[in-house]
């Protein structure tokens, strides 16, 4: 999965020929936070011991966390919320919010042949999501904490310059960038993992 997650191509090698796939996609993956499905749920108590826990978190692999953009842990919702009115905003709005930051990409990167900011080099990473001083030290801090690799720094920086897009804001703003960091939440050193 790492390979064709970084060259969007796919590589099948046999005896007597080699062929090579287009595989640009997106990776929706999800799995429980433990083998009993209720390490930090907000009422129920998780029965696995932590060596479990971690074995259980080491079937990922840190190399392929770190080439998944965002991950998040999902608590569960109770019953209450599920059926009660919410305040949140609506479908229609953030498709129409989705559209204008689709069409603000297109015209950043009309003469880099790529299309959105996941497809950005780190040549391009360098050019359309530069920092203020505040944004510097945010990021910094949060590699130095989150022990982020140079893979999730790009990472972050690709994401906050979507969600700064989807806010139609020409420069990312320091939350956007702390609401990026968030989503890093998953990397393999916040849960303890060498």
């Amino acid at each position: 999965m790492r390979q064709p997650l970084e060259d969007n191509i796919i590589n099948i090698s046999r005896a007597k020929f080699s062929v090579s796939y287009p595989a640009n996609f997106m990776l929706v993956a999800s799995m429980n936070p433990c083998p009993c499905g209720y390490l930090n749920h907000p009422e129920k108590d998780c029965v696995c011991s932590p060596g479990v826990v971690q074995k259980y978190l080491n079937r990922i692999s840190g190399p392929l966390l770190d080439r998944i953009d965002i991950h998040l842990e999902v608590i569960p919702v109770p019953i209450e919320k599920l059926s009660g009115v919410s305040n949140s905003e609506k479908s229609d709005k953030v498709r129409e919010r989705v559209i204008i930051s689709r069409k603000i990409q297109e015209m950043r990167y009309e003469n880099d042949d790529i299309h959105s900011n996941s497809q950005m080099t780190s040549k391009l990473i360098r050019k359309f999501c530069e920092l203020d001083t505040t944004g510097q030290n945010l990021l910094k801090t949060a590699t130095t904490k989150l022990g982020l690799s140079a893979r999730a720094y790009d990472r972050i920086l690709k994401v906050s310059r979507t969600i700064a897009d989807l806010d139609s804001s020409e420069k990312i703003e320091a939350k956007h960038l702390a609401e990026a960091v968030q989503y890093r939440s998953l990397d393999k050193d916040n849960w303890g993992i060498n």
